[in-house]
């Protein structure tokens, strides 16, 4: 390697050593640390003294993957995501159209109401959704009786308490894909969508040919982010539920058993280990969406 290719070399690797150094602080070192972590039964009480950690090698992984309750959490979280995941990003799509079609007026006022959930704190939202869903006196059950349809006992069914969730989260978050979705087409030129007028292009061949595949970057990155986000669910159980996941572990996810596990019944190793096998299922879903949607770019 000539002097001068080894400067640059030098320079570029000075460029990226903050970013690098960031990422082996906050990401690689706390995975490193939590899977040892899940390799002994520390607890709670272990962290004042030494004495207390014991390793334990893979015992943690092995009781999880015999807990029946761990398979029932993985099962809800990823139907909450499977379910959930679309039904966002097509909501954020859907607003994004709407908002920057042809004559819509005053976008940038439904913008911030469409994003207005999403910087309001989950507990606020948490009330609202919790008044709405009431069996009796709730708007919801109030709306669906008058097409005939008897109350839902949505929080307290085990069969509707994840579409309540499901349906929750879809309305707070949506609007941070539709932001990005709005970015993504008017970004789009104007002249694509005259040459295909002019070849005779319908709306729809229009949305079909021109506007889904200049958005496919968009797609990928909302639908990794949402994927991610809805993967840790915690939150919605946690306050909807009062932090038990029922009812019957309907909405217990995996996130929340790990919180339980870690801090309630304060099995740090089982905490630890559940929070490196969620890891794994993110980084598993997120490398499956980046290959289909390179397959389909190619």
């Amino acid at each position: 390697m000539r002097a001068e290719e080894r400067r640059e070399s030098r320079a570029g690797w000075l460029f990226v050593a903050p970013a690098l150094a960031i990422l082996l602080v906050f990401f690689a070192a706390p995975v490193a640390v939590g899977f040892l972590l899940g390799l002994t039964d520390v607890d709670l009480y272990a962290f004042g003294g030494p004495g207390g950690w014991r390793f334990v090698a893979f015992r943690n992984y092995q009781r999880l993957l015999t807990d029946p309750i761990f398979w029932v959490s993985l099962r809800n979280t990823l139907v909450f995501a499977a379910i959930g995941g679309p039904l966002t990003i097509g909501a954020a799509l859907g607003a994004a159209l709407l908002l920057t079609a042809r004559g819509v007026r005053l976008p940038g006022l439904f913008r911030t109401v469409y994003f207005a959930p999403v910087v309001t704190t989950l507990v606020a939202v948490a009330t609202v959704w919790r008044f709405i869903y009431l069996p009796r006196a709730g708007p919801l059950n109030l709306l669906l009786g008058l097409v005939g349809i008897p109350p839902i006992n949505w929080l307290g069914d085990p069969a509707w308490a994840m579409p309540a969730l499901i349906l929750m989260a879809a309305w707070k978050n949506f609007g941070y894909g539709m932001v990005l979705f709005v970015a993504g087409l008017q970004a789009i030129p104007e002249s694509l969508y005259e040459a295909a007028r002019l070849e005779g292009a319908s709306q729809w061949q229009q949305f079909r040919h021109v506007t889904l595949p200049l958005l496919a970057p968009t797609f990928l990155f909302v639908g990794v982010i949402t994927t991610i986000g809805y993967l840790q669910l915690f939150s919605e159980p946690y306050v909807m539920t009062s932090g038990t996941g029922g009812p019957n572990n309907a909405t217990l996810s995996v996130a929340l058993l790990m919180y339980k596990q870690g801090f309630r019944f304060w099995n740090m190793g089982m905490g630890a280990a559940i929070a490196f096998v969620l890891f794994l299922v993110i980084a598993a879903v997120s490398a499956l969406q980046i290959r289909l949607q390179k397959g389909r770019e190619e």
